[in-house]
């Protein structure tokens, strides 16, 4: 699969700039990505500014998988259930569709290598083998598939927001302590079973009964492409964005680290890695 860093070109979601809820955010962004000279262009067709969930997987240059987005925490709001055949084609993309049911935003990936939570599982209940599926997935990606436990309170149960490759045998994650004893213990068996090392990253929780889903807090869910990462920054009360700065300029220390208040996005429960599709043009 191509690596994050491989990627060169940044999509949006044209609602994250024509809705007014997110012009602001989405200018912020665009402004960033301009001052790098990283392209960026607006996808049509969509119902949701999610767009990492429905778009296509790029497993090479001019080679994507499109799986089937029916997510199971939008069977009651089937309006913001973006269609990605429709989405293909108003943006001229021509993908290998599979019946497989799995969101973008639950594949955190190295080149051979990638991970997904066990809500796989809970999208695909036709698989009566759960190895069946695994093997499906790792021939239609062409990677060592490595499964990690969900956060059962987690409405979308995806990867995304709790770990992220920074080699093929390390990742960054969210800090162990601070997670249920449950994912701790499940996650620390799986680094043992696949010799993973993993960095804690800090993270808090923001609880508001207005936004009871949001994302605020997950420094994990941030955008990369080609040398530039934009790190998510708070602002608010009781917030780590200096332990959580200093972090990830130790880790990437041969990158370009920008940061972004985007809470009007992460208050609806996303952060830069859902809001953006890279790939390598």
């Amino acid at each position: 699969m191509v690596l994050s860093k491989d990627t060169n070109t940044v999509y949006l979601s044209e609602l994250l700039h024509t809705d007014s809820r997110f012009t602001n955010s989405c200018n912020k962004l665009t402004t960033i990505l301009d001052k790098h000279g990283i392209p960026y262009m607006f996808i049509k067709a969509t119902k949701d500014i999610w767009c990492r969930d429905y778009m296509p997987v790029q497993i090479e240059k001019g080679e994507l998988v499109q799986f089937r987005y029916e997510p199971s925490y939008l069977k009651d709001d089937l309006h913001l259930q973006s269609d990605p055949k429709i989405v293909c084609q108003a943006n001229n993309l021509n993908p290998e569709f599979t019946k497989i049911n799995l969101d973008g935003g639950n594949i955190v990936n190295w080149s051979d290598r990638a991970i997904i939570t066990d809500r796989i599982f809970d999208e695909n209940p036709e698989f009566k083998s759960k190895t069946k599926l695994i093997s499906e997935i790792e021939k239609l990606l062409n990677v060592e598939l490595i499964v990690i436990p969900q956060i059962k309170s987690d409405m979308t149960g995806h990867a995304d927001g709790l770990v992220r490759f920074v080699d093929r045998s390390t990742i960054l994650g969210n800090d162990r302590e601070q997670e249920y004893t449950y994912w701790k213990n499940g996650i620390n068996k799986v680094l043992e079973e696949h010799g993973i090392e993993y960095i804690d990253v800090p993270f808090f929780e923001f609880k508001e009964r207005k936004y009871k889903d949001n994302a605020i807090g997950c420094y994990i869910n941030f955008l990369e492409v080609k040398n530039l990462i934009v790190l998510p920054i708070f602002e608010i009360d009781r917030n780590l964005d200096g332990e959580a700065f200093n972090l990830f300029k130790k880790v990437y220390s041969d990158r370009v680290i920008e940061t972004i208040n985007f809470n009007e996005v992460g208050f609806l429960g996303g952060l830069l890695n859902c809001t953006t599709w890279t790939i390598q043009e």
